[in-house]
């Protein structure tokens, strides 16, 4: 039987760390890509607000949050979506960011989900545990 960790967190912390560094890296990309690299107007794009979901799950990514890796989990699946048409659609340099885009999505959708892994299963365990107590 597989017993729950004590501190699952203390499994896996590369993970946390590489959903920071990929959600960063995602939000500067997503700010120089609509900003300067690539924009879809001269001048600057308003897509560049898109980089602002990313940064409200910086702070929760930062204290490795689970609840915060949990949801922004699923918000980044938006971006991995975006990167994919844009890659597909675009031409140039705007092509490669959105591949690059939906790579760090990747990124930060995997670690996510490796570190809240033992959470999770420590969670239902505890929750057997106690349904067998009764």
């Amino acid at each position: 039987m597989n017993r729950p960790l004590e501190n699952p967190a203390a499994a896996r912390p590369a993970f946390a760390a590489g959903a920071l560094v990929s959600l960063v890296a995602l939000i500067a990309l997503s700010l120089a890509w609509e900003l300067w690299l690539a924009p879809l107007r001269p001048g600057g794009s308003a897509l560049a607000i898109k980089a602002l979901p990313l940064a409200l799950a910086l702070s929760g990514t930062w204290r490795r949050s689970v609840y915060t890796l949990q949801w922004a989990s699923m918000l980044v699946l938006l971006y991995l979506a975006e990167g994919t048409v844009r890659g597909m659609t675009d031409g140039g340099l705007s092509a490669r960011l959105g591949w690059l885009e939906a790579l760090l999505a990747l990124v930060f959708f995997a670690c996510a989900l490796a570190y809240v892994a033992p959470y999770k299963r420590a969670a239902r365990a505890a929750k057997r545990a106690a349904h067998d107590a009764l």
